[in-house]
């Protein structure tokens, strides 16, 4: 029992009871704000995510390869990411063309990081191509060449020179994987051909390979700077 100046402080069952309520609402009051809080911010979460909204490209693609005897045309609907460049998203469109077969099509993307760019899925649902754009790290790499049968890699600009010396040496046991270089100047032509919708011709003959469009042709030549080996 507490005292106050000598005097002993008794306290009632109604007073217990009104300290113990208080307390209570207390503790209420701080759980309420709490979930408040966590709601705020996953609602902010959703919010942010669907602001990513893509940008919808057309293109009229027209394949004609002779190395391959591949003769298709195949209209495209790329949903280009908010944080990607005419530059990544011609480039992909070039991969695409080049290794356009039955079950090949465009993935999430950069929505989807455990996506590539590209891929090529049997009946089954089976990765049997995995093609990846730009500069990815040696632990999608690796993760990559686990997943599908063969992987590829379409890097470019000034920077992929930087990048490759800082990651071949730890790719050497990647037997599934082909590593292309794409020059800088090639990138940017393919860049300015981007429109809102396209019609675009792919022309491989010879190991010789030229996109055209109506305003524009360019030819591409690909350095390989890792092929895969058994």
């Amino acid at each position: 029992m507490q005292s106050l100046g000598g005097f002993p402080i008794r306290y009632s069952k109604h007073t217990l009871n009104a300290s113990i309520l208080s307390s209570w609402e207390i503790a209420s009051t701080r759980t309420c704000v709490f979930l408040c809080s966590v709601q705020f911010v996953a609602n902010q979460t959703t919010v942010s995510a669907m602001a990513l909204k893509a940008t919808i490209y057309k293109a009229d693609l027209q394949v004609a390869d002779m190395d391959r005897h591949y003769y298709a045309d195949h209209a495209l609907t790329i949903a280009r990411h908010p944080s990607e460049t005419d530059e990544r998203m011609m480039v992909k469109v070039l991969m695409y063309a080049l290794h356009a077969t039955e079950g090949i099509a465009f993935t999430k993307g950069l929505f989807d990081v455990d996506e590539p760019e590209v891929w090529v899925r049997d009946l089954t649902g089976e990765i049997k191509l995995w093609i990846d754009i730009g500069q990815p790290d040696e632990t999608r790499l690796r993760k990559a060449c686990g997943r599908a049968d063969q992987v590829i890699v379409a890097c470019f600009a000034s920077s992929a020179d930087v990048w490759w010396k800082g990651i071949e040496t730890k790719l050497t046991r990647l037997k599934n994987l082909t590593v292309l270089q794409l020059p800088a100047d090639t990138s940017e032509a393919l860049a300015a051909m981007a429109e809102r919708t396209m019609q675009i011709q792919c022309m491989v003959q010879d190991g010789e390979i030229t996109i055209n469009t109506s305003t524009a042709s360019v030819p591409v030549v690909l350095k390989t700077l890792m092929a895969a080996h058994q």
